[in-house]
């Protein structure tokens, strides 16, 4: 091994950059470098000025914020008391992983690019800017970056004389070993250690809330089961406001964790311990020890997800039968990623799915190779669509279940959606470990200031949630724009709209896209609303807001904003740009997207 070490330090939101991170530490491994890879915020950042080569891989999250998991590196970096020359003796690289289609693209790998220059590191190529958009995803930018890093790193820091670098096929050893206990320890409650102090649920230490009711909103003939969920959270020391979400892990299928168990013949009630391999790694803090099979499996493994590129690299290491090693060394290379996406991506084939498909290599896998193999299951986040003030000691939530067909004879699910609605508290309780996390759209405090809201189908969640504590505060400056197919189908909360409506407490207006010939949505109805919004918006300064599925929609909804600031305010099309844009400096137009 070289003497010289390659620190990859990662800051990931849904686990992409994490799994790149871990790719280039692999990479390095084959190139006989020592390398430690690590998240920003478990990494002490002091010991930076004392690092000779880091690789930084990095996510864009919401409008151009950085991960949760590097949120305290962010704020050390960008110091002011930080001598310019702090680390004038790094070699380093940034690359970015983003998504073209929002506006603030791989907006924190290029400021994080620039602070490393001006604290004087040798940056050792351009930022990588990785695009979900692209032709080949995000390896067709991550590949050719990769390329030129190793060059210019190994002409740096050059390996051992006389050792050639590991073949991609060849095995390199795992991060952990299982050690099988050959009793049961006493029994465990693995998920639901409820916090015993007076400090709010956290990611390591979440809230076991029981499922209060889960009741469909949609009639059985809608092809879209949306439901709404609520849990009891007292005793949770949990606050939230308008526009917080809710962090949960969701489980595995019963009968996929079955399925993985007789793949691999593993026995589910089996316990074991986990040692690394290297002495900087830490075992998973999300895993108990000692550990049950079936908690592994269930609660730990992403088995279900659609697997990545390098789910196949690993598993080449393991086949021994040259049809299925040729296939996963394809799917493995840049040139077979067409290949990979017509197999996996396009139909939705999940990483269980995938080892039925290549029987022979599974029957060699090692237990030792899982957490190599498999991600951690991600936690997903759901708008809260409730107040405490009208609902003390409760969230609520408004979940679409994802179910489609894909070319694949059984239909695809979603993971966290299909678990919720498989929740059912008339059956016994149910509980489900929460906890609370900022979210990125915030209210004015003013009790004049007027709030329009755009929220078509479950966007309007946040909204529900804002409508009811400034209803409850005597805020009744609130107009709602909600859109949906049909009036009798998913108009969600129609009844306390109605309600709130006769209460002098916001004012309504509806989209209902298939009721008629022609399809009307909410931004048909904004350019409506012209002289109403003008007037909110130039007179009374009312905050603009738009919640929902980022496709066409956020978009459309500005370009009718803008329309409105033309047509009532008597502007050019520049100027109407302008005024949006004052508008989101000054926080009084904000958006929350998801795709």
């Amino acid at each position: 091994m070289s003497t010289h070490a390659l620190l990859v330090l990662y800051g990931s939101q849904t686990g992409t950059a994490q799994d790149t991170a871990e790719r280039i530490g692999r990479q390095a491994q084959r190139r006989r470098m020592r390398v430690r890879v690590e998240a920003l915020d478990s990494y002490n950042v002091a010991n930076l000025i004392s690092e000779s080569l880091v690789v930084f891989v990095c996510a864009t999250t919401g409008q151009g914020d950085p991960p949760d998991n590097m949120k305290t590196f962010w704020r050390f970096l960008f110091r002011k008391s930080l001598p310019a020359d702090s680390l004038c003796r790094l070699d380093s690289a940034v690359l970015g992983l983003g998504d073209s289609s929002y506006p603030k693209f791989n907006f924190v790998a290029k400021k994080l690019h620039k602070r490393l220059l001006l604290l004087g590191a040798n940056m050792l190529l351009p930022v990588g800017l990785a695009d979900d958009q692209h032709d080949l995803g995000p390896d067709g930018v991550i590949d050719p970056w990769l390329i030129s890093f190793w060059q210019k790193a190994l002409s740096l820091y050059p390996p051992p004389a006389g050792l050639a670098p590991l073949r991609e096929e060849e095995k390199l050893p795992p991060r952990y070993v299982f050690h099988f206990l050959d009793e049961v320890p006493d029994k465990q409650t693995e998920h639901l250690q409820t916090p015993d102090n007076k400090a709010p649920p956290t990611p390591l230490q979440p809230f076991p809330a029981g499922v209060v009711f889960n009741q469909r909103v949609t009639p059985p003939s809608h092809f879209q089961d949306v439901r709404h969920i609520e849990f009891d959270i007292t005793g949770s020391n949990i606050q939230y406001s308008p526009g917080d979400v809710v962090m949960m892990r969701p489980c595995n299928a019963a009968e996929d964790v079955e399925q993985f168990c007789q793949l691999l013949k593993l026995g589910p009630e089996r316990y074991f311990t986990l040692t690394p391999t290297d002495s900087s790694t830490a075992v998973p803090a999300h895993l108990p020890q000692p550990c049950s099979v079936r908690f592994l499996v269930e609660q730990f493994l992403d088995i279900s997800a659609v697997p990545r590129r390098s789910f196949f690299e690993v598993l080449a290491t393991f086949a021994t039968n040259e049809l299925e090693l040729d296939k996963l060394l394809e799917f493995s290379s840049a040139q077979g990623q067409d290949g990979l996406h017509s197999y996996c991506n396009r139909p939705h084939r999940t990483a269980l799915e995938v080892l039925a498909d290549f029987p022979h290599t599974t029957a060699e896998l090692s237990i030792d190779c899982l957490l190599d193999l498999f991600p951690e299951i991600q936690p997903r986040s759901f708008s809260i669509a409730s107040s405490l003030l009208q609902h003390p000691n409760r969230i609520q939530i408004l979940v679409a279940v994802v179910k489609y067909k894909s070319m694949l004879f059984k239909p695809r699910k979603g993971l966290c959606s299909s678990w919720l609605a498989s929740l059912d508290p008339s059956k016994g309780d149910v509980y489900v470990p929460l906890w609370v996390k900022k979210g990125s759209l915030s209210f004015p405090q003013d009790p004049d200031t007027p709030v329009i809201m755009v929220g078509p189908g479950t966007g309007v969640a946040p909204f529900r949630s804002a409508i009811q504590e400034r209803a409850a505060q005597g805020k009744m400056a609130n107009v709602l724009f909600f859109g949906c197919r049909s009036e009798s189908k998913d108009f969600y909360c129609r009844s306390e709209w109605e309600e709130k409506v006769q209460a002098g407490q916001m004012i309504l207006v509806t989209a209902f896209s298939r009721d008629q010939e022609e399809k009307i949505y909410v931004q048909h109805r904004v350019k409506e609303q012209s002289k109403l919004l003008w007037d909110l918006i130039a007179k009374k300064n009312a905050f603009f807001y738009i919640a929902g599925n980022a496709k066409q929609m956020p978009a459309s909804v500005c370009d009718a904003l803008k329309e409105v600031f033309q047509k009532e305010g008597g502007m050019s099309e520049n100027q109407a740009q302008e005024m949006l844009d004052a508008m989101e400096k000054a926080k009084r137009f904000q958006s929350e997207t998801w795709s």
